[in-house]
């Protein structure tokens, strides 16, 4: 059995995603601490400068899909600036 195998099974699938050697940088930087990732991976002032450049007033439904974000909420960004 390699070390990989014997790894409890959340650090045993994030060996499986990023490789050993990072899931032992994770391990070892955030140990002992509950982690919840955001489902929005950007945050909203990223968001606005990509819909500055972007959105054409035709395209809220592809950039909120493009993004994970509902049209309304991007049509509401565009809004406020």
């Amino acid at each position: 059995m390699s070390d990989a195998d014997a790894l409890n099974d959340v650090y045993k699938e994030i060996a499986d995603l990023i490789g050993y050697d990072n899931a032992m940088v994770i391990y070892t930087h955030f140990k002992g601490q509950q982690i919840t990732f955001p489902v929005k991976l950007f945050k909203s002032e990223h968001i606005r400068e990509i819909l500055k450049k972007q959105y054409d007033g035709t395209n809220a439904k592809k950039l909120a899909r493009t993004y994970g974000y509902s049209e309304r909420w991007i049509k509401e960004l565009v809004k406020k600036g």
